[in-house]
């Protein structure tokens, strides 16, 4: 485990201080990694029921506002924080964390979609509700297939995006009815999307508050809970990407909103998931923020010094970074109750469960919520979220057979994960390919 948990040495004037911001310790594995490349890290979380979440890993704090002026960078980890970064930077000190119009491309779905027509780029039609009788109404005055999407906290709830299977849109209508029924008191607002059939593939960047930083990042999210897309949304059960020079998925989309971020001061990555057919590219969701577990994937395929590449991108000074060449791939590990909330069924089957290795191999083992404790990996907070696992290869068959590997290494009850990650990309790639986008 000492190869696992051991720091790089860099001299102190190399070293620099970073302090890590987290509503729901989602950002735990890249403080962990910089902190390996020899830098120093401060990590705040604030809910209470994650707050053991990277201990014996990282050194915490118990209040991130007294820590702004000991740090060097300050990085916030999910949207919320928009206007508190903005303010921050105001104040001259370097952050990473999007910025308030960030969050709401995120947060809300017309604004994203809105403000991406207004730079040029073509969307799907879509309409804001905040009443499902309204929407119910609107559906059945025009039949057709549909995606419902929640907007706000609400879309945090990935198992209650729904996209519809049936032309007539009768299953949206079954579905909203249940949603006023069940749901009403924390879906607000939401969208519903006219469905377009294609390849779903997402292109993201670093912004720099000015420019994007190159190379661009390419990759597939795969959502469903099961083998072969069956199941609930999750948050994520597996990615496979690649790093590439700018080409017509981000071209055409992406690139056209580069005036509307520097404008508003924007630092960090930022993610665009569209959906591709051979007619266009159509951007379905922002996300203004670092994905997890899509910042594993990218610490796999990233060779720079990543503290160092930080430290530049939040003073706007970063324009590229180095990488691998080939494909990226990564495999989430989860234990019950992932990826539902119930904090007893965490409590029964999985609290403080050990993760064990058959081998001291630890190549692509990244945190999710675990804590160190007598020098072991134990499971911590409450969601069941519990590894990231990486890998790379020159092509994703190889990517794919060593990350499996990796993952057969991994002893931990009751964990269960997805066994068919990265097996669309031949058709996906084709397809894309095909069309001219990559």
């Amino acid at each position: 485990m000492n190869n696992l948990l051991q720091e790089a040495k860099i001299p102190s004037s190399e070293k620099l201080k970073f302090l890590f911001v987290s509503k729901e310790a989602l950002i735990g594995d890249l403080a962990w990694y910089i902190k390996k490349e020899g830098h120093l890290v401060k990590y705040y979380i604030e809910m209470k029921s994650e707050k053991d979440i990277c201990d014996g890993f990282l050194e915490k704090c118990d209040d991130w506002k007294k820590e702004i002026d000991w740090a060097d960078v300050v990085v916030f980890d999910d949207t919320g924080f928009g206007e508190t970064a903005d303010e921050l930077r105001k104040k001259g000190k370097f952050v990473i964390g999007g910025s308030a119009y960030g969050d709401k491309l995120e947060l809300d779905r017309d604004f994203g979609q809105d403000e991406l027509e207004k730079a040029g780029v073509v969307v799907l039609p879509h309409w804001k509700f905040t009443n499902f009788d309204e929407a119910i109404a609107f559906v059945k005055k025009n039949p057709d297939r549909y995606v419902i999407k929640p907007s706000g906290s609400a879309q945090d709830q990935k198992e209650l995006l729904y996209i519809g299977k049936e032309d007539d849109g009768n299953d949206v209508i079954d579905v909203l009815e249940l949603y006023k029924k069940s749901w009403s008191k924390k879906i607000k607002v939401f969208q519903i999307q006219k469905f377009v059939q294609g390849v779903e593939v997402a292109v993201g960047a670093f912004f720099n508050g000015k420019d994007f930083v190159k190379p661009i990042h390419v990759n597939f999210e795969h959502k469903k809970l099961f083998a072969g897309d069956i199941g609930p949304n999750t948050g994520e059960m597996g990615t496979v990407g690649f790093f590439a020079e700018p080409n017509k998925l981000f071209n055409t989309t992406m690139a056209k909103m580069k005036e509307y971020l520097a404008q508003s001061g924007y630092i960090g990555y930022i993610d665009l998931n569209c959906i591709a057919n051979n007619k266009g590219v159509y951007p379905l969701e922002w996300t203004s923020r670092f994905g997890y577990p899509t910042i594993s994937l990218q610490i796999e395929g990233i060779t720079s010094n990543l503290g160092k590449f930080f430290y530049k991108l939040a003073k706007g000074e970063a324009t590229d970074i180095k990488t691998k060449k080939g494909f990226q791939i990564c495999i989430v590990i989860a234990v019950p109750p992932f990826p539902f909330e119930d904090p007893a069924a965490f409590k029964r089957y999985s609290e403080d469960s050990v993760v064990m290795f058959k081998r001291p191999d630890y190549s692509g083992i990244h945190l999710g919520e675990v804590k160190l404790v007598d020098g072991q990996f134990t499971l911590a907070g409450q969601s069941g979220y519990s590894l990231v696992i990486t890998a790379s290869g020159m092509t994703m068959a190889e990517a794919s057979e060593e990350v499996y590997r990796r993952v057969k290494n991994i002893i931990l009850p009751n964990m269960f994960y997805r066994t068919d990650i990265g097996e669309r990309w031949v058709r996906d790639s084709d397809l894309l390919l095909t069309w001219g986008y990559l």
